[in-house]
């Protein structure tokens, strides 16, 4: 045996070992959180005890009661912390009376020892964000929130959860925000309350849809611009950053926040036939229920842009909801070809039909969680994309897909997958990143 007990183990027997320390109790499982038995003080000896004679063995020490063959045999409970507080008492005092069974109570305490593997105390950074989907995908609502409104309740929720998360002084972590205006990029720089801003003026104008009031003109945060606010998203923007008298903080969490919980009661409360209501966003208008979907997109994108900015590990949104966000995105893609294509920007249609027949069609394949497959009217909105009229094929990852919609990723640089009519490819690529807005 080696350590404080040994030295003179060899040749001395029992009587070098009276009056050692104590050997502490083993140390709980790092998964055990039942609480340990208190470990009893030595056992008073008694003044009038006759010291033991040279001849007395092991079995001689043991406490009344309990013979030294029980205590041996406790010493595999004693190492595991299994025995009561009486038993736990009966061993430990035991221990600093016989040198033998001391040995064998170390030799169990350090084979047990290598049954707990080593864990690493620090949370994964990533459980926060796994709770909350767990939460969000299980949880019902008191008020149940149309399947149309879920992505945006969704987004803004794991959004405010970065928010919460970040430091005061992060707040003022430079930002760039990226789109598409047309023919090349652009940007913009902010800080992150500014990007919260910027959410929060744009989401009024679906707070003004629903009669609820436009921040900019009730004078939330920051003094509003007039009487009549802008409608296209960047001049909202633009406006609202102009009147604020200083630099956004992180009290523009709390009006955002109370602003996104307020449309998504709202559309609940309303029921169906809310869906339909037109929002306009300046030079186009679309129904609620797609207007939370774009509002839901813009919401991922700029905490994207946060999180990487502030260092903060984000993920898509889940598969049903991108997929929604998608199918927004390639819905659109018929009028903003068309758009494109009265700014000179793109080819001119080859074979015009009724409205309602099939056109020439591009078939648009988009991989991964929450992809699918769409087919493109290339010659006129009104016209109809069938798989039997499709001239081209593009495919490309959902996320890719995404950040090409939001401005990210330029058209000549888009991962894509092409054949066919590479004008009728360029034209839509183009088309795509075109939806981008600040």
């Amino acid at each position: 045996m080696t350590g404080p007990l040994d030295g003179g183990g060899r040749d001395g027997g029992e009587d070098e070992v009276r009056g050692a320390p104590r050997i502490p109790a083993p140390r709980r499982a790092v998964d055990n959180f039942d609480p340990m038995p208190p470990a009893p003080g030595p056992a008073p000896v008694p003044a009038t005890a006759p010291a033991p004679g040279p001849g007395a063995g092991a079995a001689a020490q043991a406490p009344p009661g309990l013979p030294h063959t029980v205590l041996k045999s406790l010493l595999g409970a004693w190492a595991l912390s299994a025995c009561s507080a009486e038993e736990t008492a009966a061993v430990e005092d035991h221990l600093t009376e016989c040198a033998p069974c001391a040995d064998e109570a170390l030799r169990l305490r350090d084979a047990v020892a290598l049954l707990h593997h080593e864990r690493d105390l620090d949370l994964d950074p990533l459980l926060r964000s796994r709770v909350l989907e767990n939460c969000l995908g299980r949880r019902p609502a008191r008020i149940p929130v149309p399947d149309w409104a879920g992505p945006y309740d969704a987004e803004t929720a794991r959004l405010d959860a970065l928010l919460r998360d970040i430091g005061d002084a992060e707040w003022h972590t430079p930002v760039r925000l990226k789109w598409f205006d047309g023919e090349g990029a652009v940007s913009r720089r902010t800080t992150v309350a500014g990007v919260i801003g910027h959410l929060l003026a744009v989401d009024g104008l679906v707070m003004s849809a629903l009669g609820l009031g436009d921040p900019l003109v009730a004078g939330d945060p920051g003094t509003p611009p007039g009487p009549a606010a802008p409608v296209v998203p960047t001049d909202r923007t633009e406006a609202y950053w102009r009147a604020a008298h200083h630099p956004p903080t992180r009290t523009i969490r709390e009006p955002w926040r109370e602003q996104s919980h307020t449309l998504i009661r709202t559309v609940s409360f309303a029921g169906r036939g809310v869906a339909e209501l037109s929002v306009s966003y300046g030079d186009f208008a679309l129904p609620l229920r797609d207007s939370l979907l774009d509002r839901a997109f813009e919401c991922w994108v700029h905490a994207e842009d946060i999180a990487n900015a502030v260092d903060y590990p984000y993920e898509a949104p889940s598969g049903a909801h991108l997929h929604g966000m998608i199918d927004l995105a390639a819905r659109q893609l018929p009028a903003a070809l068309a758009d494109r294509r009265r700014a000179g920007l793109a080819a001119p249609p080859r074979h015009l039909v009724a409205a309602g027949s099939p056109g020439r069609s591009l078939h648009l394949e988009v991989e991964g969680s929450g992809g699918g497959h769409w087919y493109i009217a290339l010659d006129s909105p009104a016209a109809v994309g069938t798989p039997d009229e499709t001239v081209a094929q593009v495919a490309l990852d959902a996320e890719e897909f995404c950040q090409l919609v939001a401005g990210h990723v330029p058209p000549e640089e888009a991962a894509a997958g092409q054949d066919g009519d590479r004008e009728a490819i360029k034209d839509v690529l183009f088309a795509a990143a075109s939806l981008s807005r600040m």
